[in-house]
């Protein structure tokens, strides 16, 4: 195996963008190391193994680091962006050098020490110590850090309680074929809230397949990383800094909330943060101006929040004869990050469920703080918190249909509007209707006909709830929403429904029903005669893009111009577009 200092300049890093799941911005890179098989290593494992072996891997890795950095910062977008950095606990223990290598590396490149995220591989097993010194010293930088393949290997709940990270990235056994593994997904599920809980924001890794995003985002999950987006990338300068499919997916996961986050806006206090950089008499002079507030956010200086400050945490400080001018004292060394404690963070497209669950697991905690785009918002306090509840509990209340639990028509129409209102973003509306349905109520009863409509229901919602919007107008009558790259495929999805709930639906049937295809029942006139077995039409109406702009009432003039057309169709399915 060929020396490893013989070889580090010949080595290169491949950059692999890593999401914002709302909004498919870059939120930063990962540096990945490339080029180690072609110098005679097997992997990068083995290259840093012998770097190891030969006592120069704390040399070799601020090189890399070094490498790395440069090429990030000729980055187009690099301003907007943070680093991921790899970073292999081997070489640094004691190293107490290490702040001033971080901040001279730095400053060589004009890189801000909070666009920097030092990532935790996992050590061999044995030789990691979470609060070991370079673990400290990391930490009084401004730089942040992030556990990588968490729930793999090494890297579990231990290193999380000692390190404290900033970001958690996921090990890709908890992404893989997470969509149809529900066991797999609870665990994800929990992993989220504890992160959110704890402050942390959390990367999905290795997401291959549009499915994946969809489950990842519908768990909690902030940022991801995968090919589904973007593979590593030996010109990074050729990387966009947005990533529109990825967004798209986001802009139209309705999932029936509707709504959610004009509540959460309206409830939430736009408290002023404080900076970083702010000297420790910003806390006072802010307090002092404000007597109702015992805390105050705190951001890095990209507006990502820290956590708070409480006035409880600086009081002796506040109230003792010369206790402001001792922590106001530099010489002293405490800053205001000193006094800052992490407090749980919700992102504003959030579920309301989802930030009421975050913040039910630490009802000690002063409330939420509220991110959009990773960047600090402002803070829900325990009271706004309930009214976002009551809120929501009323909203849906007031619309809900009552035995199916689906949104009804006033956010059914909301739904449509909003998506017609994107007019560069494809999407397809399903109406369906039952068939035969008065007949089948009136002989076997309203009970089975209830079970009937609960039968329609809960087959869209497993088969569509993560992706599509779903709603009753009532009886019989149901909507599907579908919009981006999933409207193509409405036609298809609706044709299975049809087929799949006319065969499930005769179970509702007696034996001789079955048998003779149909019923006898009184028509509407008293007359009796024979009816065909329960069966559902419906109306698929597509709007292109680009196109002009329509409204809901364009939609539902189609929709009943076309009922009776889709009865009598032979696949009882009539598609059309909505024209121009």
């Amino acid at each position: 195996m060929p020396d490893p200092l013989t070889v580090i300049e010949r080595l290169d890093h491949a950059f692999q963008p890593i999401v914002n799941m709302a909004t498919g911005h870059c939120f930063a890179y990962e540096a990945l190391l490339n080029g180690c098989a072609d110098q005679g290593f097997p992997d990068q494992r083995a290259f840093f193994d012998a770097c190891y072996a030969i006592g120069q891997l704390d040399v070799v890795q601020l090189r890399l680091w070094e490498m790395a950095t440069a090429r990030f910062a000729g980055l187009p977008h690099a301003r907007g962006a943070r680093l991921f950095l790899n970073i292999d606990s081997r070489s640094l223990d004691g190293s107490d050098s290490l702040p001033r290598q971080i901040r001279g590396l730095l400053s060589q490149y004009d890189v801000p020490e909070n666009a920097i995220t030092f990532q935790i591989s996992e050590p061999p097993p044995g030789v990691f110590d979470p609060v070991a010194p370079w673990v400290r010293a990391l930490k009084r930088q401004t730089c942040k850090i992030a556990i990588d393949r968490f729930g793999g290997g090494v890297a579990g709940f231990q290193m999380l309680y000692g390190v404290e990270p900033e970001f958690l990235k996921l090990d890709q056994f908890f992404i893989r074929n997470v969509t149809s593994d529900s066991k797999k997904k609870m665990l994800l599920s929990n992993v989220v809230a504890t992160a959110h809980l704890l402050g942390i924001v959390v990367v999905a890794v290795g997401v291959e397949s549009r499915s994946e995003f969809m489950t990842c985002k519908e768990v909690g999950c902030d940022l991801a990383q995968g090919v589904m987006i973007e593979g590593p990338c030996l010109h990074p300068g050729d990387l966009p800094s947005h990533y529109p499919h990825v967004e798209e997916l986001s802009r139209h996961d309705r999932r029936g909330r509707v709504g959610d986050r004009k509540i959460i806006l309206d409830q939430m206090a736009p408290i002023p943060p404080l900076t970083i950089d702010d000297e420790i008499t910003a806390v006072f002079d802010r307090l002092r101006r404000d007597t109702r507030q015992t805390f105050l956010p705190v951001v890095d200086r990209m507006g990502q929040p820290l956590g708070i400050v409480r006035e409880s945490n600086i009081k002796n400080y506040a109230y003792s004869p010369f206790g402001k001018d001792l922590i106001s004292n530099k010489g002293l060394g405490r800053k205001l990050k000193d006094f800052i404690v992490r407090c749980p963070i919700a992102d504003v497209q959030m579920p309301v469920e989802n930030i009421m669950s975050i913040y039910s697991g630490d009802e000690e905690a002063e409330g939420i703080i509220l991110v959009d785009q990773m960047r600090y918002v402002g803070f829900l306090s325990a009271r706004s918190i309930i009214r976002v509840i009551n809120e929501k509990s009323l909203a849906q209340a007031r619309d809900q249909n009552p035995l199916t639990k689906l949104p009804g028509n006033s956010l059914i129409n909301q739904f449509i509007a909003e998506s017609l209102a994107d007019v560069n973003s494809p999407c397809a509306y399903v109406y369906v209707d039952f068939d035969n349905f008065k007949p089948f109520n009136d002989k076997y009863g309203f009970r089975q006909g209830d079970r009937a409509i609960l039968l329609f229901a809960e087959m869209i919602r497993k088969r569509l709830a993560a992706e599509c919007f779903l709603g009753h107008i009532g009886g019989d009558d149901f909507f599907i929403g579908f919009v981006g790259a999933l409207a193509a495929g409405a036609a298809t999805e609706a044709g299975y429904l049809l087929e799949a709930f006319r065969s499930d639906a005769e179970s509702f049937y007696d034996a001789e029903a079955r048998a003779a295809g149909c019923i006898s029942a009184a028509d509407r006139d008293g007359t009796v005669k024979c009816f065909p077995l329960l069966s559902a039409s419906a109306v698929v109406v597509e709007a292109a893009s680009p196109r002009r702009l329509f409204s809901a009432d364009d939609v539902s003039a189609l929709i009943a111009k076309l009922k009776k057309q889709a009865k009598n169709a032979p696949t009882k399915l009539v598609s059309t577009c909505l024209p121009g």
